[in-house]
This record gives C-alpha cells, structure tokens and sequence, in this order.
C-alpha cells in the first residue's frame, strides 16, 4: 500500500495545508510537526488522542498514522463513565494533547505527551501495511456501552480515493467545516482527506453561519455539513447576502451523518441556485454512497455506491432484492475494501455483524431506485437516534438515567426536530411521584455521565411503562420514531 498522505512530500512546502483560526500549517510544517509526533509514538501499542477541534489534534493523528500506531480520538466532551470504559477497552499507552489542555481525572493514570506546533521532526518511512489499524473509533450501539470499530488504513485509503472520484476532490479545494474531530465525518472526511489529495482545511473552530460565509467568500470551494448546520443556513440565508453569496460561490455542498429534510434542501436551493450533495457511510464503513458531483442531486437520495463499494438490500431472512423498484424496503449491506476489521475484544458482536459471505448487516433499511438511487427510510432497530449529526444509542442514555436516585424505570426513544433532526425524548417512572425530576436535572445528569449532545431534551413522568408479557418496553406504544 502507498503513502496515506503523499502530499507531505510531493506538495510545494509553504502550500497551507490546515488553517484553524488565525493559526495554520503549510505542507512543510505540518510534516516536520507530524514528523515529530512520529518520532515519539514510534513503537507504542495504541495512541490515545485528546480531539479537541484544534492544530494539534490533526498533527497527533497524522504523526500517529505516519508511525503506523492507532490512534483513538476521544470526545473531550465525554462523560467520566463513557471516557472510562473507552480507555479500559482500548489499552492505550499514552495520551497526546494540546499544551494548556486540562485532561480529566480519568486520564490522570495515562502518560501524557504534548503536541508541540510548530516542533521539527524527520518524516519516517510510512507503515504501508493496508491491513494494519489507523483508528480505533468508539461508536454507539442500541445496547450497552459504545463498541470500539478498528479502523484499517486501506479503508481510509479507499474511501478517501472513492471520494475524489465521486466529488472530483483535487489539491486545488480548500475544504471548510466545523466538525468535532472525534469520529469519522470530521476527522477522516474532513482533515485526512484533504490532506490525502494536497489541498487545505480550513476549521471553524466552532460552527457558525458567519464562518461560513467569511470562509466561502475567501476562497474555500467545499463545505461540509450536518443537517443541523445546514439548517441553521438556510434560517439564515434570507437575512444574509453574504452567506448566500458563498454558497452560490462553492463548488460542492456536502451533508452527512443523518437526512438532510427536502425542505432545507429546497430552501438552500432557492436562494442560492446550489444543491445539497448527500452521502452515506457508518463509523464502521466510512463512506458507502455518495451522489456524484456531475450526477444528479437528489433530495431524499443519498446517491449511488462509490467505486469499490458493493451495496445491496435484503429481506428480513437475508434473500437480496432481485430487482430495484424504488418501492422495495430491505436492509443495506455492504462489502468492500471500506469496512471495518472487527469490534475491539468483541467478537461476537463482530460475527454478528458480517455474513458468512463478508458483507455487513448496516441496520439501515432502504428502497433503490432502479439507476441505483438509495433512499434510506429508516432503522431496522428502533433505538438509533439521529440528533444533529450524531448516531445516539438509547440505551446507554436510559442506563445514565437509571443512575438517577429519583429514576425507577426509563424509556428513549426520538422525535422530529426542525433543527437537531431528531431530539431525545425520556420516558421516566419517578422513584416519587410527587417529587419528579425535571428535565434541566435529568439532562444535566446524561450530559455528566455521557456528552451534551446525549442528554434529554424532553421528559415525559408515567405511571408505569407499557412492558409486553417478556418484560421487554414497547416502545412503540410511547410516540416518537420508536
């Protein structure tokens, strides 16, 4: 396998590379600053990196891979229970941060090393084995605690290649976005690929419409987004010329990580003659579909397979699809060199996950158009919350409420948002009903144990919940998406 990043030698040196703020690298720098960060790791088993949406946090990962170690990108917004068990789980031998950084008490055990930019170091002979682990990324089930997907360099590889070929992503975009930097959407997408093709990242830092608009009229080509974001753009867009203006500017509009509605779509359009592109991919796929940048835009779609890529949709016993109607529900497999090697120390959820014959059960269920459109309908399970941009697994919320001394029983389940896509919704039995926690209280519990964007953001009090003759919650009979 070749180079993950060939640009750190074949790009002009002082071309930038990534831009954080009033901060940036160019190509040189970036790989004396990695090259030292290799230097360092070198030898270790895993990598923990502090994924802080800041210079140093693509430097650790990009000197991490360069070394052929795994990196695994924590929440800094993480719960002290959810940081635990990912740090149990991963065994990692030190921690890289940002200096100044304040690191929990859950990593006070763990040797930290800083991440010094700029810093000089020599680039090492990169690991070009493609199997080898780039990622460990912890993602979140419908059960129990989140399940650490090892992530292989030839998947980077390949869907960042299947990418390019897809949005025609060249060294001369300039990439903008926003994105936490601890799961595949802003890490992978958003700093390695860029990085992989020789072009430059500019990160907001924070999202903003105002970053947007500055960034776009400055010269970026691409934006990428989640439906949050792009719905906070298109409230905004009548009031602002400016941001209507650089959209209209970019080359390629990209959403991701849950349906963008048609209605931001066609707001979006409206105003500035631009289409949202959509994509579709999983912590433990990376990229799957994407719509093309010379194909049609869609709204609803989240396009056709990229090239690699095999998709297909089965019935509920596993048959596939004979044939694409754009009417035939089944759920999307997938197979290719962009998957995942397994679950970290699980095996049987790793077995559970692929067929006999490799292909991976995605849980998303789907209808495809007879040109190959997918259009995803929906979970097979039912404890899969979308709330903006993040994949939110019900029962490690319902476990932190159950935390609770004021919590007897509790049930989550989603219900549509205009902004976050979905929100989530706690069905709890009090442990006195006359003294009820409310949901500021409930939410400030999750966020505590979990992250913020986990917490509830409506509480519903109940005398009992609805149980079917197993004991089992039907959730179904409580409202939401559930």
């Amino acid at each position: 396998m070749s180079s993950l990043f060939p640009a750190l030698t074949n790009s002009p040196g002082e071309h930038i590379a990534l831009r954080f703020g009033d901060r940036s690298l160019s190509y040189a720098r970036l790989a004396a600053a990695a090259g030292a960060v290799a230097e360092r790791v070198r030898g270790e088993g895993r990598v923990a990196v502090w994924a802080t949406p800041a210079l140093e946090t693509a430097v650790a990962v990009v000197g991490t891979l360069l070394a052929g170690v795994a990196a695994v990108p924590l929440n800094p917004k993480s719960g002290e229970k959810e940081l635990g068990h990912i740090l149990t789980d991963s065994a990692p031998t030190l921690v890289l941060a940002a200096p100044g950084d304040e690191l929990p008490d859950s990593l006070r055990d763990l040797e930290r090393v800083d991440v010094d930019v700029p810093a000089t170091g020599a680039l090492p002979e990169e690991q070009t084995d493609a199997a080898a682990p780039a990622l460990i990324v912890y993602t979140s089930g419908t059960t129990g605690p989140p399940k650490g997907a090892v992530i292989p360099r030839r998947a980077i590889a390949a869907t960042l290649d299947a990418l390019a070929d897809a949005w025609q992503w060249t060294g001369e975009d300039v990439l903008v976005h926003g994105l936490p930097l601890f799961h595949v959407h802003g890490l992978v997408l958003g700093i390695l690929g860029p990085l992989r093709r020789g072009g430059s990242v500019r990160h907001l830092g924070r999202f903003s419409t105002e970053g947007v608009a500055r960034e776009l009229n400055g010269g970026a080509t691409m934006l990428f987004g989640v439906p949050t974001m792009y719905h906070r753009i298109a409230e905004d867009l009548a009031d602002n010329p400016s941001l209507a203006k650089g959209l209209t500017g970019a080359r390629l509009l990209v959403s991701g990580s849950a349906a963008l509605p048609v209605h931001d779509h066609e707001r979006i359009a409206s105003a500035t003659g631009r289409r949202v592109i959509e994509r579709y991919g999983m912590t433990e796929t990376l990229m799957n579909t994407s719509i093309r940048a010379d194909g049609e835009a869609r709204p609803g779609t989240v396009g056709v397979p990229l090239p690699g890529v095999e998709v297909r949709l089965v019935e509920d016993d596993g048959t596939p699809i004979a044939s694409y109607d754009g009417e035939s529900v089944g759920e999307i497999q997938v197979r290719g060199p962009n998957l995942f090697t397994e679950y970290l120390n699980r095996t049987d959820a790793t077995a559970a996950a692929f067929t006999t014959d490799g292909w991976f059960r995605t849980g998303d269920m789907a209808v495809r158009d007879p040109d190959g459109y997918v259009r995803i309908v929906g979970r097979k399970a039912t404890d899969l919350i979308k709330s903006g941009g993040y994949k939110i697994g019900a029962g490690e919320i319902e476990n932190a409420l159950l935390e609770h001394p004021g919590v007897r029983e509790a049930a989550v389940t989603g219900e549509p948002d205009p902004d976050l896509g979905e929100r989530i919704v706690a069905w709890i039995v009090p442990t006195d009903p006359q003294t009820p926690p409310g949901v500021e209280e409930l939410a400030d519990h999750v966020a505590r144990r979990l992250a913020p964007h986990k917490r509830p953001r409506v509480v519903h009090h109940l005398d009992s919940l609805p149980r079917n003759d197993m004991g089992k919650i039907m959730k179904r009979a409580l409202g939401g998406h559930a």
